[in-house]
């Protein structure tokens, strides 16, 4: 059975203000996800599930159905505020849904085999997707997850710090702790981070999360078992998420979750004013040969 691959999609109109997750970056008008799917489909993934909401569905799908027709199976999920929630536990002020991990609760119903799940406004490269797909295929199970593990000096910034998930990993390769870190940056040819007003050196080979993630589809009972009172208990918090990183705590304690290195650069657009910093880079890779310039038409 093929993998899957579940873009969460539904947080991006609020970053952007408008629909920019159908912005075209590549030569050909292609968006970030294109270039993920594409990577997907070339490492044998045989399914997409978006996580959008209902109210761009209509432009979501028309920008993205028809150029994925006999290319790869594409299916769609609304994550909703009420998505899961009890209705006496949902705070009536409350704007947005619940986070990562409530968006991947909202595909339980949509993905039945192992899958991988990404950011849509990410790009991840060729190496991390044939990396995942090989995992899902081959060693995923009930107690046995995956994280793809980005050199920390594959996803700086020219233009400012950053923040990353910093993996700690043991010596058989599994998670331990994903410990936050801001305001990394380059410095007299180091990456450092700040913290308490002191800095810190870090590897330029340190293992990073860029939130792209493989589990089993047993991960969906486990998710809905936790995210249950999480409403209730936070109902005094309309700004209280629910991510991923606390699904994975539960393996922690109860199975694995190996981390997979990954030589691929990563680069993403979370502001308008990454865009030309996006392609510029796709432009690179186009010119090295490892996209074509148009990836759904010859």
């Amino acid at each position: 059975m093929k993998p899957t691959l579940l873009i969460l999609a539904a947080g991006m109109a609020s970053r952007y203000g408008s629909m920019k997750q159908t912005e075209g970056f590549g030569p050909d008008g292609e968006t970030i996800m294109d270039y993920s799917i594409y990577d997907a489909i070339r490492a044998g993934f045989g399914k997409v599930v978006f996580i959008i909401r209902k109210d761009f569905a209509e432009n979501f799908k028309e920008a993205f159905g028809p150029k994925f027709e006999g290319k790869i199976e594409v299916d769609y999920v609304y994550q909703e505020i009420d998505s899961f929630v009890d209705a006496a536990f949902l705070p009536a002020d409350r704007t947005k849904p619940w986070g990562t991990g409530h968006a991947l609760l909202c595909a339980k119903d949509a993905v039945h085999e192992p899958f991988a799940v990404i950011n849509a406004d990410d790009f991840y490269g060729k190496d991390a997707f044939e990396k995942a797909a090989d995992f899902l295929l081959n060693k995923c199970n009930e107690t046995t997850a995956a994280i793809i593990g980005y050199k920390l000096a594959n996803t700086l910034s020219e233009h400012g710090t950053v923040s990353r998930g910093v993996c700690e990993v043991d010596e058989l390769g599994n998670l331990t702790a994903i410990n936050e870190r801001i305001k990394i940056y380059s410095k007299d040819g180091n990456i450092v981070f700040e913290e308490n007003e002191s800095v810190t050196i870090l590897p330029d080979d340190t293992n990073v999360s860029m939130n792209f993630w493989c589990f089993h589809p047993s991960v969906f009972e486990i998710t809905e078992t936790m995210f249950k009172d999480f409403p209730k208990k936070n109902m005094d918090n309309l700004k209280a998420e629910f991510f991923i990183p606390y699904i994975a705590e539960y393996f922690l304690s109860n199975g694995q979750i190996n981390v997979i290195p990954t030589s691929a650069q990563w680069f993403g657009v979370t502001y308008k004013e990454d865009a030309d910093g996006v392609r510029e880079s796709l432009h690179k890779l186009i010119n090295d040969k490892e996209y074509p310039s148009s990836l759904w038409w010859a």
